[in-house]
């Protein structure tokens, strides 16, 4: 009798986890929904970097402030890293416009930052400069750019029309809890960089 009532009691608790489940999910705002393949279609990247990719599921609070799931191509050994920051920014709801694996803007960065896209891997040069980007080999991550954008120091800023306002939600700021986090992990932020701030910007070359 006993056994009969605890099958019928699991059989109900797991119904009601499945029910809640489902409907979380169904109110999920899917940004981006990619095949790995198609996530890397089109890049010029060689076949080590390629296998060196993960491409990863994240959720997160955009400024509709409803929930969404983007996915991001990442190096494998910093995938961790990115699943911690990214529960982070889904528990804390700091907002996130959107996360698009680039393969969507034709490996355009500009249009990408236009867009207020948060992306990592992209196999490009530095700009304004003739030597390969870490966002090449996906150990950087660019968040929010038109909240966070690059500041030259000829006064250039990347994305145009963006603006630097910590008060604004979605911005990174030095006492902010992602920079803090990441800097816990050991990546380094590129508002703490001197020939140019880029506030957007996270990377991690060393382990």
């Amino acid at each position: 009798m006993f056994s009969k009532f605890l099958s019928y009691f699991l059989f109900l608790f797991f119904s009601v986890i499945c029910s809640v489940l489902a409907k979380e999910n169904s109110n999920i705002i899917i940004d981006a929904h990619l095949t790995f393949q198609e996530a890397i279609k089109g890049t010029q990247a060689p076949k080590e970097v390629i296998d060196s990719l993960v491409l990863i599921d994240v959720e997160y609070f955009s400024f509709d402030k409803k929930l969404h799931r983007g996915q991001i191509l990442i190096r494998k050994n910093l995938e961790n890293d990115v699943q911690h920051i990214f529960q982070l920014i889904k528990e804390s709801k700091f907002p996130i416009k959107k996360v698009v694996p680039i393969v969507q803007y034709n490996w355009s960065d500009d249009s990408s930052m236009a867009d207020n896209n948060t992306s990592s891997f992209n196999y490009r040069k530095v700009a304004n400069k003739n030597k390969l980007s870490n966002h090449s080999f996906g150990t950087a991550i660019d968040i929010n750019p038109v909240q966070n954008p690059a500041v030259y120091s000829d006064s250039t800023i990347s994305p145009k029309g963006a603006k630097y306002s910590p008060l604004v939600k979605g911005t990174i700021t030095e006492d902010c809890f992602l920079t803090k986090e990441f800097k816990k992990l050991g990546w380094i932020w590129g508002g703490n960089w001197k020939s140019l701030k880029d506030y957007q910007h996270f990377e991690k070359t060393k382990n």
